[in-house]
């Protein structure tokens, strides 16, 4: 990798050392060194400034450095930045898993926290696996999952995620096998679904969903409706519902939830990214009582033995406890509201332009999809560094998922910067 000029003493000593993620390391750019961040502001060593059009993979939903999430951190650093949560507790988290069966769909009473999104989705996979094993239905120990779905890089989430798509392709043949189908959309696409479920409850223990919007699989967009009908059919196939509102949850989609917007309250749901405002890991796997219930035994075998290191790290905790504050006090829905018809409106401008084959807005979620095979998405991503916004198209879709408190003037910039650079896009041969 190529040192950019201006770079400070950290990084040019410590690039040799650093293995990046989703990157080729023999061929790919030097990532850019940042000092600060403010805002929905990134901070270059060199001096330059760029606007975050994807709060740091969709986390920073208050922008960062939010006075009151840096306030609450630092107070909790200075009493107990950490302590095990076996056989010990403490109140940031019993705070925080009572304010989030608040929230959250109803019926989801008990909170299993966990140190990242990937993490929770295998906290909840092994759930609903020994939920049934402790009903005395062993062979039930295989999901459903979708086409474009995914829940994480962890073995157990690629499991679940689409097996052909490129991040996980490698590892096709080293998970386990699961039930990879079509979203369905249609009157027919329903029918079959259910039928296909009906062969196969036997040995399913759970299907799991990203709820509206499928993020890393291709940012895919389905209806309400369609999430409700998939419900309504798993719960009639006694299939557990597993929800990963990771990246959909805290008002990305419109609504605090995007199950809620479906009407439904799944068995399972999982939370992650914006839990904390983006300023901390942390994640966290939701349970009906009665998945709970199922646990309590004279048995200790019955018991879920699982307990990651730093679960309900007492830190971020008081970080989600902060940015739960500020959905309160703040407008941060209407603010949704309002960056979802700022993005429709400008664009759409996009639908006009060669190789542009669809632009959907849902909620603080704006994508540009395009032909793939014409446009070098991945060689954009520097050309929009130089405009200074900071975007990471991927596969054939350019995102935004911006801020909540970015302003009118940001999000233009970010708007104009995509409209403009597929304007002049280089037709691949």
């Amino acid at each position: 990798m190529k040192i950019p000029t201006e770079s400070p003493d950290w990084f040019t000593s410590g690039l040799p050392h650093i293995w990046l993620p989703y990157t080729q390391m023999q061929t790919a750019p030097a990532p850019l060194p940042v000092v600060a961040t403010d805002g929905c502001t990134i901070k270059l060593a060199d001096g330059r400034e760029m606007i975050d059009g994807i709060s740091s993979w969709w986390s920073a939903c208050h922008g960062y450095n939010h006075p009151h999430i840096v306030a609450a951190m630092t107070q909790q650093l200075q009493k107990m930045p950490h302590i095990m949560f076996a056989g010990l507790a403490h109140a940031p988290a019993f705070t925080l898993a009572k304010r989030l069966t608040e929230i959250t769909p109803s019926g989801l009473e008990k909170v299993f926290f966990a140190d990242s999104g990937s993490v929770a989705v295998e906290i909840a996979l092994k759930i609903a696996l020994q939920y049934w094993r402790n009903h005395g239905k062993p062979n039930k120990d295989r999901f459903v999952c979708f086409k474009n779905g995914y829940h994480g890089d962890t073995l157990g989430a690629m499991s679940v995620s689409d097996p052909e798509k490129s991040l996980h392709k490698a590892f096709r043949n080293s998970v386990i096998k699961q039930y990879v189908l079509d979203i369905p959309s249609d009157e027919y696409g329903f029918p079959e679904f259910d039928a296909l479920l009906a062969g196969i409850r036997g040995n399913v223990a759970g299907l799991i969903i990203e709820p509206l919007v499928q993020g890393a699989g291709g940012m895919k967009f389905h209806s309400a409706d369609t999430v409700a009908e998939i419900y309504r059919i798993a719960k009639k196939h006694n299939i557990l519902f597993i929800a990963d509102e990771i990246a959909t949850g805290f008002g990305r989609t419109g609504s605090m939830f995007a199950c809620a917007e479906a009407g439904i309250s799944p068995d399972i749901m999982c939370l992650g990214k914006a839990l904390t405002g983006g300023a901390i890991s942390l994640g966290a796997t939701l349970t009906q009582t009665e998945i709970f219930d199922s646990f309590l035994s004279d048995n200790p075998a019955d018991a879920f033995m699982h307990g990651p290191t730093f679960m309900a790290n007492p830190l971020a905790c008081a970080a989600a406890n902060a940015s739960l504050d500020l959905f309160e006090r703040e407008p941060r829905l209407t603010q949704v509201e309002r960056i979802e018809a700022q993005m429709a409106r400008e664009l759409g401008e996009c639908r006009h332009l060669p190789n542009v084959i669809d632009v959907r807005v849902k909620g603080a979620i704006g994508v540009v999809q395009v032909d793939a095979a014409k446009i070098d998405l991945y060689a954009m991503r520097q050309k929009f560094s130089e405009r200074g916004v900071w975007l990471r198209p991927f596969k054939d879709v350019i995102y935004l998922m911006p801020p909540f408190v970015i302003s009118e003037s940001e999000l233009s910039k970010l708007t104009t910067a995509i409209i403009e650079e597929l304007s002049v896009a280089l037709t691949l041969p």
